[in-house]
């Protein structure tokens, strides 16, 4: 029988608390203790050693994101954040995600025993996730350290075409397709995105020559903070689009939440532009949108996708699909990876020209740009 999952649930309303412990009870597979503010937490977070923490914001005597700091420090542990959807909450969650929190879930508003069940599945599932992120990461580091470990040689070659990955010319209704000054660069990313996004985007210089689109699994009231925040850290402007804009180098898109963020050739120029969300597609802003829009408008020798940290598989098809008709494409590894889930689909998929660390990834896009990006490095 496997073991349960230590949970810690950290809130100051004991009627949250309560509605909880409740909710994980009932799964039969959580271990479950409780603190009603951060100093409690950290005592919890010594003595039961929890495998993932929920962690509410604002609370008394020491609040969320003192004591998420504090926790890092003494022993770093999955945290799901429990925030709110105003403004300042996502300004709070995004600086939460920065200091190493795993996820965050909308805490519900008004009656909690009446919206609790609202986000039931989603926290469920998130909780599930970072346990078994904590068991993977725990497995990678035993087979890393063990006497028989193979020792990764560092990433010192930057990939122009891999072996594996052959260019070939366009098929006829591909080839039709013009031949933009510039191409996109298409990122997906979901579940530790904000993190390994703040980690790539700021090695990317001011006049990196193609424009930057990102689709991120992000509430409507995220996006624009998060937006906000990445161009404070970025030499790249960076934009939530929340109307149509052209595509110009040098700028940062982020599909904002509640829609799905497509391109589309309007009147002799790439623009890109929200939709309403497709009820088809299972997250959102999608991946699989992205770049379906992406293969209808653009050469695929013009387009290089990355797939980056995230559950599930969005993007992977239409990605792959790309990459077979002569797109570049790069999958996080599982080293770097919060979730290696979305990665590992497009790897799976025959959809990576090169998988490589987070770290190594801003490296690969440059070189591959730097020579104006027209053509194969």
């Amino acid at each position: 029988m496997a073991a349960k999952t230590r949970l810690l649930i950290v809130d100051d309303s004991a009627l949250m608390r309560k509605h909880l412990v409740s909710m994980f009870a009932d799964e039969g597979d959580f271990e479950i203790a409780t603190a009603r503010n951060g100093l409690e937490a950290l005592m919890q977070h010594r003595e039961f050693k929890p495998d993932v923490i929920t962690l509410d914001v604002n609370m008394p005597e020491m609040d969320g994101l003192t004591a998420l700091s504090m926790l890092m420090a003494e022993r770093p542990t999955a945290v799901i954040m429990v925030s709110s959807l105003t403004e300042k909450g996502a300004m709070t969650t995004l600086e939460a995600l920065a200091l190493g929190a795993v996820d965050f879930v909308p805490k519900p508003g008004g009656t909690i025993s009446l919206s609790i069940d609202s986000v039931r599945l989603q926290l469920l599932e998130k909780v599930r996730t970072a346990a078994k992120m904590r068991r993977r990461r725990a497995d990678l580091k035993e087979k890393n350290s063990g006497p028989h470990a193979k020792v990764n040689a560092p990433v010192t070659a930057l990939v122009s075409e891999p072996a594996s990955v052959k260019w070939t010319p366009p098929s006829p209704a591909t080839g039709s397709l013009p031949m933009w000054p510039f191409g996109v660069v298409c990122v997906g990313v979901s579940t530790g995105g904000p993190r390994v996004l703040e980690e790539i985007l700021p090695q990317l210089p001011a006049d990196f020559p193609w424009p930057v689109l990102i689709a991120q699994h992000m509430p409507p009231t995220f996006t624009q903070a998060f937006a906000n925040r990445l161009n404070g850290l970025c030499p790249l402007e960076v934009l939530e689009v929340s109307h149509p804009m052209p595509l110009q180098p040098g700028h940062v898109y982020i599909g904002k939440g509640g829609t799905d963020m497509v391109v589309s050739n309007r009147q002799g120029g790439l623009q890109v532009l929200p939709k309403p969300e497709n009820p088809d597609l299972l997250w959102h802003p999608s991946v699989e949108a992205l770049m379906g829009s992406v293969a209808k408008n653009l050469n695929p020798a013009q387009v290089i996708g990355v797939m980056l940290t995230g559950m599930g598989y969005d993007g992977s098809n239409a990605m792959a699909a790309l990459k077979l008709a002569g797109a570049r494409t790069v999958a996080e590894s599982e080293e770097s990876a919060t979730v290696f889930g979305m990665p590992a689909e497009l790897i799976k998929k025959g959809g990576a020209s090169i998988v490589l660390p987070a770290s190594e990834i801003a490296k690969q896009l440059k070189f591959w740009l730097g020579s104006g990006g027209r053509r194969w490095a």
